[in-house]
């Protein structure tokens, strides 16, 4: 015990990879350009900002790994283009010359619509918008002489989950019995990943030389409707199952016609209108590790939810 690792970033991801760090005795470098992140005697929290180079050298310095948590300032292809691929390489080559490990949380965007259960041996190979931008990084992690593991989940859900699907848009919605609108199609399976669940594939792939140069999926339980995700928020929230509606792909298309930010979103719709079921299995015989089951999983964030009402008042 008693390593060093440094984290990027202090999102629902960050956040909870340094959190699990440094309960298991680790101490943790915890770099944002705010100074964020949990509050915990072994985590050093450091105003960095990880895409500037000259800033990495000191923050690196003893690391065995490097988790590389930050993500876009916007979620827009060009903004992504922008500030990925460079924060990347400065982080890769800082981390090359510290000797560490760098593990990436990956999206499934990479896989583009597919046919079926997607597993490792899916192809990777998807073009344009923000897939070719994610596709693009893969591709730069394989040519790096750094070390790497990419732990790929699917949308997110979990304590600190904000802005995503399983997120505010639906956990604090179906808790006030408002009607819940989902994406897509209310009843095509959709895998979701508990965070912390990725968080701890990730911590595992750091310590085990024989995962290194990767690409494994962090363990998700099996794939929900989205009619029974909310049928399950309600259950563990103790609360009514709300009204459900869902807003077709067609429309989101066709709001993308005047809105960015609604044509942004409509490009990954094809999740959300047909099965979209990762499968784990694989990765989680790697690890060693089995995802949380939902029930439990939603229990813990329907409490971290209803604390921060508590706290707002």
């Amino acid at each position: 015990m008693n390593t060093v690792h440094v984290v990027t970033g202090a999102g629902p991801v960050g956040s909870t990879v340094a959190q699990q760090l440094a309960d298991a005795g680790h101490r943790v470098r915890l770099l944002t350009r705010s100074g964020s992140g949990p509050a915990h005697p072994l985590i050093d929290r450091r105003r960095v900002d990880v895409s500037q180079p000259d800033a990495l050298a000191e923050a690196f310095e003893g690391a065995v790994a490097v988790h590389h948590c930050i993500h876009g300032s916007a979620y827009d292809a060009r903004v992504w283009r922008a500030e990925l691929p460079r924060a990347e390489r400065a982080v890769l080559e800082a981390a090359g010359r510290a000797g560490a490990v760098v593990v990436f949380p990956e999206s499934l965007y990479s896989y583009g619509p597919v046919d079926g259960p997607i597993t490792e041996d899916t192809p990777r190979n998807a073009s344009g918008g923000k897939l070719g931008v994610r596709t693009d990084l893969l591709a730069q992690r394989e040519a790096s002489p750094t070390p790497t593991v990419s732990v790929a989940a699917s949308d997110f859900y979990g304590p600190a989950v904000r802005n995503a699907h399983a997120g505010e848009r639906l956990v604090p919605t179906v808790l006030a019995g408002r009607t819940m609108r989902v994406l897509g199609s209310l009843d095509q399976p959709h895998s979701f990943t508990y965070v912390p669940d990725l968080a701890a594939a990730m911590i595992v792939a750091a310590a085990r030389e024989e995962l290194w140069n990767s690409f494994l999926h962090a363990p998700t339980a099996p794939a929900p409707t989205q009619r029974h995700l909310v049928e399950r928020v309600a259950a563990a929230g103790d609360v009514p199952v709300p009204r459900m509606s869902a807003i077709p792909a067609p429309v989101l298309r066709g709001m993308g016609l005047v809105s960015r930010e609604m044509r942004e979103l409509a490009e990954t719709s094809y999740m959300f209108t047909r099965p979209f079921v990762l499968d784990s299995t694989a990765s989680e015989h790697r690890l060693g590790l089995a995802p949380t089951p939902m029930e439990t999983g939603l229990k813990e964030t329907v409490a971290w939810w209803r604390e921060q009402e508590r706290a707002s008042r």
